[in-house]
């Protein structure tokens, strides 16, 4: 029996860790790892420091994230280029699913979505069905006004 979960060509992702809701993310069969977008990073002391998102998008909170478990790849970008980019690993919920994600660090600026969800995060655990429709998480971990 396959137990794995089946989910759209775009889904809506939660952050717990970041009291964040309904994010939107494309689901990328053909991308390999998954980037998430990201602003002001910085190395400083075997650490990066971050921002999700930017001052322009409804998920920006100006929260500076940091971490010491990190890790630096070379990734080819959907122009073809290559970049360095910072690895992290970060809590999200798809699918009803909480999982342990491994996301690059990305100017996502100028992308319809957010997040991009790649195929080492859907390996084993998801299902793509492109008739799938989104759907909004039950789910708020933040309140408007809050």
């Amino acid at each position: 029996m396959d137990n794995r979960i089946h989910i759209g060509k775009i889904e809506y992702i939660s952050l717990p860790s970041e009291k964040l809701a309904n994010v939107p993310a494309k689901i990328d069969t053909g991308a390999d790892i998954s980037a998430i977008w990201a602003t002001n990073i910085e190395r400083k002391n075997n650490r990066i420091y971050y921002t999700l998102f930017d001052k322009k998008s409804p998920y920006y909170n100006s929260k500076k994230l940091s971490t010491s478990d990190f890790s630096i790849s070379s990734i080819k970008n959907s122009f073809g280029q290559t970049e360095l980019r910072y690895k992290v690993r970060i809590p999200i919920i798809l699918g009803g699913k909480r999982i342990l994600a491994t996301f690059t660090l990305a100017n996502r600026a100028n992308n319809e979505y957010p997040v991009l969800i790649g195929r080492r995060t859907l390996h084993g655990k998801f299902l793509v069905d492109v008739s799938i429709k989104p759907k909004k998480n039950k789910i708020t971990l933040i309140k408007k006004g809050a």
